[in-house]
């Protein structure tokens, strides 16, 4: 009788084990929610006060630093990009820009209610074996008025499209942060296909 007590609770004590085992490995192997890669979106991210847009894109595993520093340069200084910082071995870039956005309707924005507008920021790129990582920051807009231009940090234009604001000011503040961001993500679709290098002029079929 005893001896088949004892098996009863060897056999508890190992199917509570094998529970919890089950349980651990359940957990570590429930299914990871892995960064897009897609290039149609820049996210928009807050920092306290501080506004900014980031996003991480993969290339080619063989893509080293060295050539993705090399081929964001070239893309860089065609788009007429002030270089700031840049240290290969370091892996970073930083640039700086002003742009004039919304110049012509249906290109940059397609509504007719905004007004062209000017952008300044800084263009950051930080840079690794196969992927690298973009974050637009300092962001400051320069909006038209009957008194000259009216300045706005994106965070300001967040606050004013977030906040307790009437709702046209509210629709305004977001018009202006889709149409920077639609420009984003052209720059960004356009840097990516420099570094991979699969622009149509390096197409090998002819």
């Amino acid at each position: 009788m005893k001896t088949l007590f004892t098996g009863v609770l060897l056999l508890l004590a190992s199917l509570i084990v094998r529970a919890q085992e089950g349980g651990t490995v359940r957990t570590s192997q429930a299914p990871q929610v892995e960064k897009s890669t897609e290039v149609d979106t820049v996210g928009l991210r807050l920092d306290n006060t501080n506004a900014y847009f980031q996003k991480t894109f993969k290339v080619d595993s063989n893509i080293k630093i060295s050539t993705i520093y090399v081929r964001a340069l070239q893309f860089m200084a065609a788009k007429n990009f002030q270089q700031t910082y840049g240290y290969e071995q370091e892996g970073k870039m930083i640039f700086t820009s002003t742009q004039d956005l919304n110049t012509t309707i249906g290109t940059v924005e397609p509504s007719e209610e905004m007004n062209p507008y000017t952008v300044q920021f800084a263009f950051i790129i930080d840079m690794k074996n196969g992927r690298y990582r973009c974050t637009i920051s300092n962001v400051v807009f320069f909006l038209p008025s009957d008194y000259g231009n009216r300045r706005m940090t994106l965070y300001e234009v967040y606050e004013k499209q977030t906040g307790n604001e009437s709702r046209r000011i509210t629709r305004n503040a977001k018009m202006l942060i889709d149409s920077f961001e639609r420009y984003l993500v052209d720059l960004t679709k356009g840097l990516h296909t420099e570094v991979e290098h699969k622009a149509d002029i390096y197409n090998s079929k002819f």
